[in-house]
């Protein structure tokens, strides 16, 4: 049983090692690749849906075949579309090299 303690330990010291390197480096491009996606999403929902905005950018026909697969989304993308928004408000939050 000592030896199960001690490896417990080893594997306690590694996983915080590996958090400590993962906070260091990899959380802010995380943390990045997730807005980046969030962003891209939107601009395909508006490329889909825009005409529910005033923007018909795609022909309905297209829209209506894809809308069985983001009818969950619809409500939240709205409403985030519509936000009224300052400029420059998206990035107050990021700190950028400071």
């Amino acid at each position: 049983m000592v030896a199960n303690d001690s490896t417990s330990g080893g594997r306690g010291w590694k996983r915080a090692v590996r958090e400590f390197f993962y906070g260091l480096a990899g959380y802010e491009i995380a943390h990045q690749a997730l807005e980046l996606r969030g962003a891209m999403e939107r601009l395909f929902m508006l490329g889909l849906f825009g005409d529910m905005l005033g923007v018909p950018i795609l022909p309905p026909y297209y829209a209506m075949r894809l809308l069985p697969h983001v009818v969950p989304q619809i409500e939240t993308w709205k409403s985030h579309m519509l936000r009224e928004r300052e400029f420059g408000c998206e990035h107050e939050h990021h700190l950028h090299g400071v």
